[in-house]
């Protein structure tokens, strides 16, 4: 279900970094960062608000976009989203991020070419789907993350899908308020350190 960099998947919609020994080494990837970064100032303290940046599907050739933005994250975000440290982001975990087909759904919050978000969704047998949400570091508390939410709640809306569940870590306050704020009637049970979530997709 949810994983963020507040939130961890409750099934598995995404599989950890799996090492790959057998790939050839990668170049360095210089894909463009906002102007005037400055590390732990949010790029909207810097001038450059956050309604220019727009949610797409993400695309096959967004690898090296996904990868780049993977390798911006904090030691404390990667770990918050995967739930397990993840080194240099491998080819097979950035796929999984952009697969998109009957069952999963991926979106991307971009600024031009910069990827500063990310979402996805899996739907099993049944009606409910499970989430993954992460957002840069510079970018969060900024309305990113609930603006992909919301629209893969719409897209999985319009799939046939009828609820959504996740878990939340305990300690996660500002994940657990954006549910509140998002679904009131969510109903919610602690279990070993997290919160067990589970809403109806509002249509």
């Amino acid at each position: 279900m949810m994983r963020t960099q507040t939130a961890r998947s409750y099934r598995r919609p995404v599989p950890a970094a799996v090492p790959e020994t057998a790939d050839a080494p990668r170049p360095p990837v210089s894909l463009p960062r906002v102007a005037a970064d400055v590390p732990g100032v949010p790029a909207g303290v810097l001038g450059v608000p956050a309604d220019t940046v727009r949610v797409r599907p993400a695309r096959a050739d967004d690898g090296e976009r996904v990868r780049c933005f993977l390798g911006g994250l904090s030691p404390r975000t990667r770990a918050q989203r995967f739930f397990t440290e993840v080194g240099d982001p491998g080819t097979r975990l950035v796929r999984s991020l952009l697969a998109v087909d009957e069952h999963r759904d991926a979106l991307l919050a971009v600024r031009g070419e910069l990827v500063v978000g990310h979402a996805m969704s899996h739907r099993g047998q049944g009606a409910a789907i499970e989430i993954a949400v992460v957002v840069d570091d510079e970018w969060q508390a900024m309305g990113i993350g609930s603006r992909l939410v919301r629209t893969l709640m719409r897209r999985a809306a319009a799939r046939g899908a009828a609820t959504v569940q996740m878990d939340v870590l305990g300690d996660n306050r500002r994940v657990l308020a954006i549910v509140r704020r998002m679904w009131p009637d969510a109903v919610m049970r602690a279990s070993s350190g997290a919160v067990e979530v589970t809403a109806a997709i509002i249509r």
